[in-house]
C-alpha cells in the first residue's frame, strides 16, 4: 500500500518516554498496570481532499498478557495478536509472525509506539463512536465471461500521475499536461491516455453518486478538454470501500460508478486491490473483478479495463475472462535499477498470455524522474517494449530533457512495443548478459541484451540464437543506424545497466 507514514525520527522521542515508562513502573507500577491495554485507542490522521478525516484505531482485548485485537483505518485493517509485559507490548500480524507489527508502552494514558517499524503513533483512549465501522460483506457474483471490449489490440500508451504526483494532482496540472502530451510529440509518439490515479474522489451525495473532491470541480468539463487534444482521459478506483490513500472507492456501487465515468467521458479504468483484501481474499479476485468488468460493459462506452492486482491469484490465466485488458504482474514500481529489473523479470512466466487485447503489465515508466541514468533509463523502454508492456509515462512531460524526450519518443522502440503480434519477449542469461528474443509480425526479431554487471561487456548476436539461418538486415534501434552481422554474428561493448537493442530481419 502506497499510503504508509514515515517516521525512524520517533527514535529520539520515544527514549524518553521509555524513562517516562521506567518511572511510572518504580514508582507508580499498581496503578500503571491496573489501567491495562483493552479497550479503543485512537489517533487522529490527516484531512482528506475530500474533507474526510483520516484516523488510526486499535481495538484491543486483554486476558493476563495475552493481546487480540484489530488495528483500522479508512482504507486498511490487520489482525493483530501478541503479549503484554508491564505496560510494554508486541503485536504481531499472522502473515509476518516473526516481526512485530506494532510495538510500544502505555505512558500516562496514552498508547506511544511504532507501526511496522516505522510510523509513529501516540494514540488516547476513545469510545465505540471512535471505532470504524465494520463493512458489510456482499458475496461476489457467480462467474461468467465478460465479453471483450475489442480495445488495447496494442500495449496502451499515455501517462499517469502517480509515480511524480501521487496526491498532489489536480485539475489545472492534467490540463498542462495534456497540452505537453501534444507540444513535445508525445501524443503524435502514441501516447494518447492521460491518466488520473488516487486522491481525485469526493464523496457520495445522498443517492450513493460519487462526486469528484475540490481539486476536480468538473470532471465531464476536464474530460472534453482532454478530448480537444486528441487525447483519451484515465480514471482510478479499487473494488473495496476504500483506495490506497483513503478515498470512497467502489465497493457496493460499480455499476453505478461506471455510468458515472461513463457520463463524464472516461476512456480508461485502472481498479486498484487495495482495501477489498480487507473483505476478500484472494481466492475472489476473479468474480470481484468481473463485477466490475461487467458494469464497464453494460454502459456502452469503450472504456480500457486495467486490473491492479500485483499479480495475485495467476491474472494471467482470468484476466480476458473479466473484460480486463491489461493486468498488474508486480507490486509498484520505484525510481531504482534494483526494482526496475526486478519487476520486468515477474513477466517471465507471464508470457504465453500476452497478446492484443490483453497484456501482462510491470507497472507504469520511470523514465525522466532524475533517481536511475540515462544509460538505465535507456534499457527501462526496451525492456518494457521488448515484454510488449504498456507505456505509460510518469514524468513531468512539461519539462523533460532532450534525452527523455529522446527515450520516450524512440519510434523504433516504440514499433517493437506495438508491433502486432503481440509476443512478450523471453530472456536467456549468460553471466552478466541478459538477451531477450521478440519476434515480430513481419518476421523479424527485436533482440535486447542487457548488462546486469557493474562494468562494459562485450556483447555477441547470433543469429543462429535467433532462430534465424541468416540475416538479411540488422538495426540498433538506439543509434539509429543499420549494423552488419559477419559470420552469422554481431558484437558490440554494452555499457553497465545499459542495452543493445537490434531489430533484425532474416
Amino acid at each position: 500500500m502506497r499510503n504508509e507514514w514515515s517516521g525512524m525520527r520517533v527514535f529520539g522521542a520515544m527514549r524518553a518516554r521509555v524513562a517516562g515508562v521506567v518511572l511510572c513502573v518504580v514508582v507508580a507500577a499498581i496503578s500503571c498496570l491496573a489501567q491495562g491495554l483493552a479497550g479503543i485507542w485512537v489517533q487522529p490522521g490527516r484531512t482528506l481532499d475530500n474533507g474526510e478525516q483520516q484516523k488510526w484505531v486499535l481495538v484491543l482485548k486483554q486476558n493476563g498478557s495475552d493481546l487480540t485485537g484489530t488495528l483500522k483505518s479508512l482504507d486498511y485493517g490487520v489482525e493483530l495478536k501478541g503479549t503484554a509485559t508491564g505496560t510494554h507490548f508486541e503485536l504481531f500480524a499472522a502473515w509476518q509472525p516473526g516481526t512485530p507489527y506494532f510495538t510500544g508502552y502505555l505512558v500516562n494514558g496514552e498508547l506511544h509506539g511504532l507501526e511496522r517499524g516505522r510510523r509513529p503513533v501516540t494514540a488516547k483512549a476513545g469510545t465505540a463512536a471512535d471505532d470504524i465501522p465494520t463493512v458489510s460483506y456482499i458475496d461476489p457474483p457467480a462467474l461468467k465471461t465478460v465479453p471483450d471490449n475489442g480495445l488495447a489490440k496494442t500495449p496502451p500508451m499515455g501517462w499517469n500521475s502517480w509515480n511524480l504526483f501521487a496526491g498532489k494532482i489536480d485539475d489545472q496540472t492534467v490540463r498542462t499536461m495534456a497540452d505537453a502530451m501534444v507540444s513535445s510529440g508525445m501524443r503524435d509518439a502514441g501516447y494518447v491516455y492521460v491518466n488520473i490515479d488516487d486522491t481525485w474522489e469526493g464523496v457520495r451525495d445522498a443517492q450513493g453518486n460519487l462526486q469528484s473532491n475540490h481539486k476536480f470541480p468538473d470532471m465531464k468539463a476536464l474530460a472534453d478538454y482532454v478530448h480537444s487534444k486528441g487525447l483519451k482521459l484515465g480514471i482510478y478506483s479499487g473494488p473495496g470501500p476504500r483506495t490506497c490513500a483513503g478515498y470512497p472507492a467502489s465497493y457496493g456501487h460499480e455499476e453505478q460508478d461506471a455510468k458515472t465515468w461513463a457520463a463524464w467521458g472516461v476512456d480508461y479504468l485502472k481498479y486498484d486491490w487495495c482495501s477489498a483484501r480487507n473483505i476478500y481474499k484472494n481466492d475472489a479476485l476473479q468474480p470481484v473483478y468481473q463485477k466490475m468488468g461487467a458494469a464497464l460493459e453494460a454502459t456502452g462506452r469503450p472504456m480500457v479495463y486495467s486490473l491492479c492486482e500485483y499479480g495475485w491469484g495467476e491474472v494471467e490465466k482470468w484476466g480476458p475472462a473479466v473484460g480486463g485488458n491489461l493486468w498488474r504482474t508486480t507490486g509498484d514500481i520505484r525510481d531504482s535499477w534494483d526494482s526496475m529489473i526486478g519487476n520486468v523479470e515477474k513477466q517471465v512466466p507471464t508470457a504465453q498470455y500476452a497478446g492484443p487485447g490483453h497484456w501482462n503489465d510491470p507497472d507504469m515508466l520511470e523514465i525522466g524522474n532524475s533517481h536511475m541514468t540515462d544509460d538505465e533509463y535507456r534499457t527501462h523502454m526496451s525492456l518494457w517494449a521488448l515484454v510488449a508492456s504498456p507505456l505509460l509515462a510518469g514524468n513531468d512531460v512539461r519539462s523533460m530533457t532532450d534525452a527523455t524526450k529522446a527515450i520516450l519518443m524512440n519510434k523504433e522502440v516504440i514499433a517493437v512495443d506495438q508491433d502486432s503480434l503481440g509476443k512478450q519477449a523471453s530472456p536467456v542469461k549468460n553471466g552478466d548478459l541478459e538477451t531477450w528474443v521478440k519476434p515480430l509480425a513481419d518476421g523479424s526479431v527485436a533482440v535486447g541484451v542487457v548488462n546486469l554487471g557493474a562494468a562494459a561487456a562485450q556483447a555477441t548476436v547470433k543469429a543462429s540464437d535467433l532462430g534465424l539461418s541468416s540475416v538479411k538486415s540488422a538495426r540498433d534501434l538506439w543509434a539509429h543506424a543499420d549494423v552488419k552481422f559477419a559470420d552469422g554474428a554481431y558484437a558490440a561493448t554494452v555499457p553497465s545497466h545499459g542495452v543493445l537493442l537490434l531489430r533484425v530481419s532474416k
